[in-house]
């Protein structure tokens, strides 16, 4: 018997321990929002669906078989596929499906997987690539795609983990760029790293916040899971995805390209902010404002650290911080 790779290994018991609190936590949400089980059904059932290929890109392991054992054109389409089929286990349960849908759906998901298959890294090539990732973000695509019977259920994140893996898995196996330490685990250093960086933007960062109005304090815990569980959601969904494309791909590509990764710093954290203009109502200049400072922080802790995972967990403390203390 051949002996089971310790990346598969650790791969299956992510994927066993994540099925059973996504079942949980579904099952639980359902029961809060009243969704009744024809919905929450095929609901839960497009997140598991979901889940091991948001698990694969974080797996160097996995990447490395992947791509030894399948040429780069077969493996794009296998990525649009695994786009599609969360899509389609949700809206053929729901009763949501629409062709339209489907068709722009693999659309997006084919530009993505095929980018880096159909052209060569150059800077022109990189930037377009950063826009065609933001573009259906900005523009609420996944809101038309993923309707729901329901208005108190917005699941347009199903598309958004979608992307988030999609792009990883691309650019990961395919461009693959140096620098990123794209993964789900901070070290115990990246965590030290993490931590004193979020300890140095909340003088800053929330004086700031306050000062201009962005927050007011009111404190609101709830249970003491609660924190835990917007944690672990934030570490692995919001900052690993933000952080991948300002830090782990943007910070980087302008620190090549310019040669100054303070200017490549500043300039990310920027363009970060901006892309918050777009929280809730457009311009929201406040809570692009204070992103933007904290990007500065974030991106100080990924060039210390010399991966995404240290930036994660700042990223991560400071929207707890936030999430909990102000309102």
């Amino acid at each position: 018997m051949t002996p089971m790779l310790p990346w598969r290994r650790n791969f299956l018991l992510a994927l066993l321990i994540g099925w059973a609190v996504l079942s949980v936590a579904g099952f639980l949400y359902a029961r809060e929002k009243f969704v009744p089980p024809s919905l929450a059904v095929p609901i839960i059932a497009a997140f598991l669906f979901e889940y091991p290929f948001y698990l694969l890109p974080g797996f160097a392991g996995a990447r490395e078989w992947l791509s030894r054992r399948l040429l780069s054109p077969t493996l794009a389409v296998l990525l649009t596929a695994s786009a599609l089929a969360p899509y389609l286990v949700y809206s053929l349960g729901a009763g949501q499906f629409r062709w339209g849908a489907l068709v722009r759906l693999a659309v997006l998901a084919a530009a993505v997987s095929f980018w880096y298959v159909i052209r060569q890294p150059s800077v022109t090539a990189d930037v377009a690539f950063l826009v065609l990732l933001a573009a259906p973000i900005l523009m609420r695509f996944f809101d038309w795609v993923y309707t729901s019977p329901l208005l108190n259920l917005d699941l347009d994140v199903l598309g958004q983990l979608m992307l988030i893996r999609l792009a990883a898995a691309a650019v990961l196996i395919f461009r693959k760029p140096e620098g990123v330490g794209f993964g789900f685990l901070p070290t115990a250093r990246e965590w030290k790293i993490g931590v004193l960086h979020f300890a140095m933007f909340i003088p800053v960062g929330f004086a700031l916040a306050l000062a201009i109005g962005l927050y007011r304090f009111q404190p609101s815990f709830g249970p003491w899971w609660k924190p835990v569980g917007l944690f672990v959601g934030m570490l692995w969904v919001v900052a690993l995805s933000e952080e991948f494309l300002f830090r782990g791909l943007l910070q980087r590509w302008l620190t090549d390209w310019l040669g100054r990764p303070q200017a490549a710093l500043i300039l990310a954290a920027l363009l970060f902010g901006s892309v918050h203009l777009w929280f809730r109502q457009f311009p929201n200049w406040r809570f692009a404002l204070v992103a933007a400072v904290a990007g500065w922080f974030y991106g100080r802790a990924y060039r210390v650290a010399g991966g995404i995972r240290a930036a994660m967990v700042a990223h991560a403390l400071t929207n707890v911080v936030a999430k909990t203390l102000f309102a």
